[in-house]
């Protein structure tokens, strides 16, 4: 569960801005809006930068938008002093629609994991909830981002 809601803050982006970080996410836009145990939640305003050739999001934007949330979704901690990390293993991204203009929330969630082992799953949908992409991936914490007792009191999905 949130230590603070972003009601609370005012901004959902100021609250969770750790999470995205100063790096590629951040420079394709992503923001986090909703984070727990397990689960995240980002969105992406589509701008021209994100569009391919033929006018739709890039799906390279698809599947770092995939691989990020898989990973957040897994590295949540209720002290919001302690960022955790992880490492992709392996990353499966599928296209099911398309996309030019709006916004995209992906969905990340933890499925199933172990000390230093996470397995999620994230679905992209559209502004009007229509799927444009879902894929799987298999993280490894980095040394010092395993779970600790504080963040393990909620269940995965």
């Amino acid at each position: 569960m949130n230590c603070i809601s972003p009601a609370e803050t005012g901004s959902s982006t100021d609250l969770y801005a750790h999470a995205i970080g100063s790096g590629f996410a951040s420079l394709l836009g992503f923001r986090v809006v909703d984070w727990g145990l397990g689960r995240v939640d980002l969105e992406l305003d589509i701008g021209p930068q994100h569009l391919n050739r033929g006018g739709s999001v890039h799906g390279g934007v698809l599947a770092t938008l995939i691989d990020v949330a898989c990973a957040l979704a897994g590295l949540y901690s209720s002290d919001p002093g302690r960022v955790r990390k992880a490492i992709t293993l392996s990353l499966n991204s599928n296209f099911t629609g398309q996309a030019a203009s709006g916004t995209l929330r992906a969905r990340g969630r933890v499925r199933a994991g172990g000390r230093s082992i996470f397995f999620a799953a994230t679905e992209i949908t559209d502004g009007e909830g229509r799927p444009i992409a879902h894929g799987e991936a298999v993280n490894r914490y980095r040394k010092g981002s395993e779970e600790t007792p504080g963040d393990s009191d909620e269940h995965h999905e």
